[in-house]
């Protein structure tokens, strides 16, 4: 009844409804086009090779990004993927290019500029993604009858337009929703995705055990219940924090009186896992690269990496995967937690840490202890993050249900949701109700 009441809530606030609308509003559109075939291209022989896209590989994780566009070959196939290699490859220039330096510390302007190259970055990428993906739908077991229109120069030209324009148009909606809606626009149109895929996939794992009396439907429940823990642990390692002590200089205010005024708060905290999801996008965009760059070639070698790095859940894989992971982790948290600006904020409003003098010292000890606790954060990352590896190997579990089991899919999943919820609660707080995360009547508004 509570929770009703905390949605009933939800609705009340006028400003909060029209967000939620509209995010949903652009999802909606997201998810229509991710149905809508390419001109071209004969929608009913598709459905008879959607089957290769599910199970392991490079091409089944695209698809279950894109909530199944990338083998309906729909406007949408490239998703938003090109967006995100276009912010990592931005973000990593932020380093060595002085330009882009100085429009980092210019504010909001700054930032402004940066999006826009961003932008046109991504289209490039496109331009080029784009001919690669229609070139190799034949490789992907898309017959040439598929093809109405033949794979002629007209056809690559006005689909690759089209290809260009869906990333775009789909960047567009998640910056909307990032402004106009409820949480992170580009994260919560990669989730979505997601959970497109996740109802057929768990029906696929429950006929295989139930159908073919491998395991039973015991075994369906004992997955369940190991899945709700790893969701448990998930949620523990976006939530958890180290709590740094603050102590406020003591101030007086007289007015015919005197009395003592201190801060309000009384520590900083600084988040176990402060890079969220990033890293696991970040170190999944890089691992398409080597499978790409390898079928280039013909050569026994090339040959040997593209098979490596298209099984997502073998050995090697998973160890370059979980090594990317810990160090994004590391680079995403250095340039997302500025803590020597913390110190001098610290530093002006008069509070400081026991024991730590106020300043650069300051900056240096949050620093370290940065460093300390997004070890074990990035470890722990890493190992949720190729979970589905071992859950295919030790317990026999379908690979498309798997994906779900742990790893990116359950990450991103868990992260937007925990995000989305928190904005939610900021809402509802601000307004005197009790918020998502927490019990309780509605508060009186103070007057």
């Amino acid at each position: 009844m509570k929770f009703i009441d905390t949605l009933k809530n939800v609705w009340k606030i006028e400003e909060l409804r029209n967000r939620i609308l509209l995010t949903l509003g652009m999802l909606l559109v997201y998810r229509f086009g991710a149905q809508v075939v390419l001109p071209g291209i004969d929608a009913d022989m598709l459905k008879q090779f959607a089957g290769n896209f599910e199970g392991g590989g490079l091409g089944s994780l695209l698809n279950a990004f894109t909530g199944g566009a990338f083998a309906n070959a729909s406007v949408f196939a490239l998703g938003i993927m090109p967006y995100i290699s276009a912010s990592i490859v931005v973000q990593l220039m932020q380093i060595a290019v002085p330009y882009l330096q100085k429009l980092q510390k210019e504010g909001e302007s700054g930032r402004k500029k940066i999006n826009q190259i961003t932008r046109w970055l991504t289209i490039g990428i496109c331009l080029v993604q784009a001919p690669s993906y229609l070139a190799g739908l034949p490789a992907m077991g898309v017959p040439a009858e598929a093809f109405v229109m033949g794979q002629s120069v007209m056809f690559y030209v006005s689909s690759v337009i089209i290809l260009v324009t869906g990333t775009i148009f789909a960047m567009w909606l998640g910056e909307k929703i990032t402004d106009k809606g409820i949480g992170n626009g580009i994260s919560i149109l990669i989730m979505v995705g997601i959970i497109a895929r996740l109802p057929q996939s768990f029906a696929q794992e429950f006929v295989s055990r139930v159908s073919d009396s491998n395991g039973g439907l015991i075994m369906v429940l004992i997955e369940l219940a190991i899945w709700f823990i790893i969701i448990l642990l998930s949620v523990m390692l976006v939530m958890a924090v180290r709590k740094i002590p603050v102590q406020y200089a003591r101030r007086t205010a007289s007015g015919g009186y005197e009395k003592n005024i201190f801060g309000a708060r009384q520590f900083i905290p600084l988040k176990l896992n402060a890079s969220g999801v990033m890293p696991i996008i970040f170190a999944q965009a890089i691992m398409f690269v080597p499978s790409a760059v390898a079928s280039l070639s013909e050569s026994d070698f090339a040959q040997g990496v593209q098979a490596t790095f298209s099984d997502i859940f073998g050995l090697w894989y998973n160890v370059v995967f979980a090594l990317l992971i810990i160090i994004f982790t590391y680079f995403y948290t250095a340039i997302t937690v500025p803590t020597n600006k913390m110190a001098d904020d610290l530093k002006r409003s008069g509070g400081f840490i026991p024991g730590i003098k106020p300043g650069s010292q300051t900056g240096e000890y949050l620093d370290k202890i940065m460093s300390q606790i997004t070890l074990p954060g990035s470890i722990f990352l890493a190992l949720i993050a190729i979970f589905p590896a071992f859950v295919v190997k030790l317990m026999d579990v379908q690979q498309g249900w798997a994906l779900f089991y742990g790893g990116t899919s359950l990450l991103i999943m868990v992260g937007v949701a925990i995000d989305t919820m928190q904005q939610v609660n900021s809402y509802l707080l601000n307004r005197h109700y009790d918020g998502l995360m927490k019990s309780g009547k509605n508060r009186k508004a103070v007057a």
